[in-house]
């Protein structure tokens, strides 16, 4: 082969890469908007038990195409504390061998098409194109946007768009099997450790144990030349080279997410090292006749699987010394200092990899927040009636906590805004993204209250009797609204949503009639001017806590509707509905103040 023939192999092998890396991508990420939040979900849920653990890594790595995107999503949960390290062993092994699944899935390519038109269609090289037709047209029809038959389509389509590089690349090295030069250069791969070497680094530079596995189909199906002995090894530096991305991934992460990285790499390393010593001592002794034949695309798949199966098997009765690896590896920190670093890593990045997962994250996150919001508020309002330096800070500590809540949310799902979401995704991010500002604002107030109290105390005012059973009524309604609108939102039950708004509304007619009565002790002479500025300053703070409790219902039940129109909404609720007006009766008889009729 001449030197131009040689540039055009490598620009074809290149191309070829490209369309597969990105058909793997727009296939992975259809499966992954399927799924849903189901995969955190589960990853929480699952992972106590020991043989759903294993399921669950290795169906979690067919949906995303990837051990290593796994690893990450992992490195991410631990590094945020929503996991533990020992909760992420089992599933990491499991990855090794949910990542089988797409090499069988390429070994197709090596159907033979000499046959009949059935076994010629069984080569995907030919069906993937079937595939991306009905793909297209799925993704292109009237109702496909933004719904499942799109996600489908997009799933075809990448298939095809990866299997089409596929063809590229065998269709670039099929030359080569007549190059002496070539032949002479695969010749240097019978040292095994060179090949662990290979194929660590040429994994680890494309970042995708299938694509390099790809990369080997199509020398192996075209070039004729690569023997099980030049595989072998190989393959499994293939298995090490896929642990790169999850050591990066570990960079300015806490030591437990560190440690998660060390797993997957360790696993991999002792499988290699015990599994090719085992290889080559027994071939040195009794020799593989199948050392010396040209291995093929089947082959390559059940090498793959057979390596990754056997290191299942040998290492996972030890589990737990590969987490004692890793603490060996990567000391524990001091307590102290993983909390912080778990609070900074509110919602680590890493997991915007996998959206579906980040954005599961994200309302967990928005959960807590609103638990912090409800326990802030209830704080402060304490402090009205019991001054207590020691919990005047805790509600700023607080406030600073739900700010950041706000901030890394907010961020969050504006990055995830820009990424292809499912309709479910779509409307949580909505959801939470409305809600997350009315809960940093229920901080803030939280704040004023704390300050109307701090002036109480200082200036030692009192509040006549009227004005503090007034009070007290007024207080019990807010607490039962900030209660109700937490347990909305962390149900998400839409029948206890809709009763908060004619809460809110006698708390709106509670606040009127405290003013008004206000007014008339000032008039008699019973609340002096001073008390009267604490009290307005008060009850505009309560009015405006119940407010957005309000919005927060609302928000969850104009999600669940996929519907935007508050103020419509309202409207609608208020006038001419029974249901509001008596739960509005209920309440009113409820939360009646003294002396009113």
């Amino acid at each position: 082969m001449n030197v131009k023939d040689v540039v055009l192999a490598c620009i074809m092998v290149i191309g070829g890469l490209a369309f597969f890396l990105y058909g793997m991508s727009v296939m992975s990420s259809g499966l992954e908007k399927m799924a849903g939040g189901r995969m955190e979900q589960a990853l929480k849920k699952l992972t106590s038990n020991w043989w759903l653990s294993l399921l669950l890594g290795t169906g979690i790595t067919i949906v995303l195409q990837s051990s290593s995107s796994l690893t990450v999503m992992l490195v991410g949960l631990v590094n945020c504390g929503v996991m533990e390290v020992a909760q992420t062993v089992v599933v990491i092994i499991g990855a090794n061998i949910g990542k089988t699944f797409t090499t069988w899935l390429l070994c197709l390519m090596g159907v033979d098409t000499e046959g009949p038109l059935w076994m010629s269609l069984l080569n995907p090289e030919y069906f993937s194109l079937i595939f991306a037709l009905v793909g297209a047209v799925m993704m292109m029809s009237k109702n496909a946007p933004n719904n499942k038959k799109r996600d489908i389509g997009s799933i075809l389509v990448g298939f095809a768009v990866l299997m089409y590089g596929m063809v590229l690349m065998k269709d670039a090295v099929e030359p080569l099997k007549d190059s002496p030069d070539f032949q002479s250069l695969l010749t240097k791969f019978d040292n095994p450790i060179l090949g662990v070497l290979v194929g660590t680094v040429v994994t680890g530079v494309i970042q995708s144990s299938a694509a390099s596995i790809g990369i080997l189909m199509a020398l192996a199906g075209s070039a004729g030349s690569i023997t099980f002995g030049m595989a072998i090894p190989i393959i499994m530096g293939q298995n090490i080279g896929t642990c790169v991305t999850a050591l990066i991934s570990s960079i300015g992460v806490n030591s437990n997410a560190k440690k998660v990285g060390v797993i997957h790499i360790a696993f991999n390393v002792i499988g290699t090292v015990v599994f090719l010593t085992i290889y080559e001592l027994l071939d040195m002794v009794i020799g593989f006749p199948f050392s010396d034949q040209p291995i093929n695309s089947i082959g390559i798949a059940v090498v793959h699987t057979v390596f990754n199966v056997a290191t299942t098997v040998l290492l996972l009765p030890f589990s737990k010394g590969l987490e004692k690896i890793a603490n060996l590896v990567i000391p524990s920190k001091p307590e102290a200092e993983e909390d912080k670093h778990k609070h900074h890593a509110l919602l680590d990045k890493r997991l915007l990899t996998t959206p579906s997962v980040a954005v599961a994250e994200c309302e967990n996150a928005s959960q807590r927040m609103a638990l912090l919001a409800m326990e802030t508020v209830l704080m402060s309002i304490s402090l009205l009636t019991e001054y207590d330096e020691r919990v005047v800070k805790k509600v700023y500590k607080n406030e600073e906590k739900l700010d950041s809540y706000e901030d890394r949310i907010g961020s969050s799902l504006v990055q995830l805004s820009t990424r292809a979401l499912s309709d479910h995704d779509s409307q949580v991010s909505s959801r939470v993204l409305r809600a997350i500002g009315d809960f940093e604002r229920l901080g803030d107030h939280a704040i004023n209250l704390a300050e109307s109290a701090k002036e109480i105390f200082d200036k030692d005012l009192h509040f006549s009797d009227s004005a503090q059973q007034e009070m007290k009524v007024l207080t019990a309604a807010i607490t039962e609204i900030l209660q109700n609108m937490h347990d909305v939102y962390k149900s998400l039950d839409e029948r206890k949503a809709v009763n908060i708004e004619p809460l809110e509304q006698v708390i709106d007619y509670l606040t009127r009639d405290i003013k008004a009565n206000h007014v008339k002790r000032l008039q008699n002479g019973t609340c002096s001017i001073t008390t009267g500025f604490v009290l307005a300053d008060i009850l505009y703070n309560y009015e405006r806590i119940s407010d957005h409790c309000s919005n927060i219902a609302v928000s969850v039940i104009e999600t669940s509707h996929n519907m935007f129109e508050t103020h419509n909404y309202l409207q609608k609720v208020k006038f001419g509905n029974k249901n509001f007006n008596d739960n509005f009766e209920k309440y009113s008889e409820k939360y009646k103040l003294p002396g009113m009729a």
